[in-house]
């Protein structure tokens, strides 16, 4: 079962990018919405919305550099 949870790849508190991992979503399309909604409806209402969510919704774990792949380095000597 999927989890939401605050994304590693935040702007504020992560929690556009938890929600636009959870419903997999490119996370830049989620924030325009978000903030399309507040310019239209009133800005306080979904300020307070944000911060309760960034409040109630877990961490991510931290993504470890293994999860990338393989990492190769390079060496100098020659």
């Amino acid at each position: 079962m999927k989890k939401l949870t605050k994304s590693n790849d935040r702007i504020v508190a992560g929690v556009c990018g938890g929600i636009a991992d959870y419903f997999g979503f490119d996370s830049t399309i989620v924030r325009l919405v978000i903030a399309a909604l507040a310019l239209f409806t009133a800005i306080v209402p979904s300020i307070v919305l944000y911060v309760i969510a960034a409040m109630i919704i877990p961490d991510a774990l931290p993504k470890k550099p293994e999860d990338d792949g393989p990492v190769f380095y390079e060496s100098n000597e020659k």
